[in-house]
């Protein structure tokens, strides 16, 4: 089951805005049903997707990706996908605020789907 719903409509050209908190040293996940304007499964048949944070978001920024999150689309038809990174991914980040998005393909069109922030918590060790 998703653990965040969003809607997607490639002729808005619009990105739903979802945060993400992010445990330093931990592996993450959260996933994703994409719906349709009018409430139905959006169909991700043919389409791929990729999914970058970094620390800053400024127009120009010169500061490199921080990381780079797997997508694993779960159900295509259902409009299901995942982000994922590995504790070892999760270890290599500095704690503070980041901010992700991720871009959708088919064919020759590309669509941002979803961005905001993402929250990276220190731990104890």
């Amino acid at each position: 089951m998703a653990n965040n719903t969003i809607t997607f409509d490639p002729s808005a050209g619009i990105a739903y805005g979802v945060n993400l908190t992010i445990y330093k040293g931990a592996d993450f996940r959260s996933t994703f049903q994409v719906k349709n304007n009018d409430g139905s499964d959006f169909d991700l048949t043919s389409y791929s997707g990729t999914a970058k944070m970094k620390k800053s978001a400024d127009v120009g920024s010169s500061i490199s990706i921080a990381s780079t999150f797997t997508v694993g689309f779960t159900s295509v038809k259902g409009g299901e996908f995942k982000l994922s990174l590995t504790e070892s991914q999760t270890d290599d980040l500095n704690p503070g605020r980041y901010f992700y998005n991720m871009n959708v393909s088919i064919g020759s069109s590309t669509y941002r789907i979803i961005e905001g922030n993402a929250l990276v918590i220190g731990g104890a060790f």
